[in-house]
């Protein structure tokens, strides 16, 4: 089966909350790609509330429960203990964590696996308790994968950010894949399923889904989002799923 397509809605909050208005609707846009056929919706919401906003996460819930109730609802975030409430409190399908300093921009790492393993072995089984997945964000390094599943954890989420980088250098482009494909063969031997999200785009989702055939979801936000102002929300959904294998 192809990999999953979640739509991450933090560049249409991001949009939203440059004015102190309610459009773009970050829950309207969400349904529609939801009834286009996305499999699920993707959140980040910061310490700070600078793209998607605490209160938007009940409505999102609320969106998938009352009309799509096959999608799934992924909150990402850094496991703070006000993060660790939110999630508790709006109840999503899979939690991603995510090394993320608050001053970030964007996520740009993932975790040291076997450092971190005594901060994030608890959290995970404080989640995994409460009932939901659980995803850490990995960088391309099979070595770390053994300590990652050790936590708990149901996958790891490839950080695709190198090879999503190298959009004009096809043969660097080649060689972040095969780090992205050799780190994703060590975690299915480990027993742990693979998202993966991070510049992700209809040009290099093809590639990436023929190299990790066993890939479970894609998170796509940015370019998702920049392509829907060219193609409307539901025509961009439909050009990704597509370069999933839809």
């Amino acid at each position: 089966m192809p990999a999953k397509l979640s739509v991450n809605l933090n560049a249409i909050a991001m949009l939203r909350n440059r004015r102190d208005l309610p459009w773009p609707s970050v829950t309207g846009l969400g349904r529609i790609a939801l009834s286009a056929g996305a499999h699920g919706l993707t959140v980040h919401p910061r310490p700070d509330e600078r793209h998607t906003r605490h209160s938007d996460l009940p409505e999102i819930r609320a969106l998938i429960d009352d009309e799509f109730p096959t999608a799934e609802f992924n909150i990402e975030g850094y496991p703070t203990e006000d993060f660790l409430r939110l999630v508790e409190k709006n109840q999503p399908d899979q939690v991603t964590l995510v090394p993320d300093d608050p001053a970030q921009a964007t996520s740009d790492h993932g975790w040291d696996f076997k450092k971190l393993s005594a901060f994030l072995t608890p959290v995970v089984k404080r989640l995994k308790k409460g009932g939901f997945r659980v995803s850490l964000f990995s960088d391309p390094d099979p070595d770390g994968v053994v300590a990652a599943r050790d936590t708990g954890a149901d996958r790891i989420e490839l950080y695709t950010g190198p090879y999503g980088s190298f959009h004009d250098d096809s043969a660097k482009a080649a060689r972040e894949l095969e780090k992205l494909g050799k780190t994703a063969e060590a975690a299915r031997s480990a027993g742990l399923d693979v998202n993966a999200g991070h510049d992700l785009t209809v040009a290099n989702l093809p590639a990436l889904a023929r190299r990790i055939p066993h890939l479970a979801e894609v998170s796509i936000g940015h370019g998702l989002t920049a392509d829907a102002l060219e193609y409307g929300m539901a025509g961009t959904v439909g050009r990704f799923l597509k370069a999933c294998g839809w």
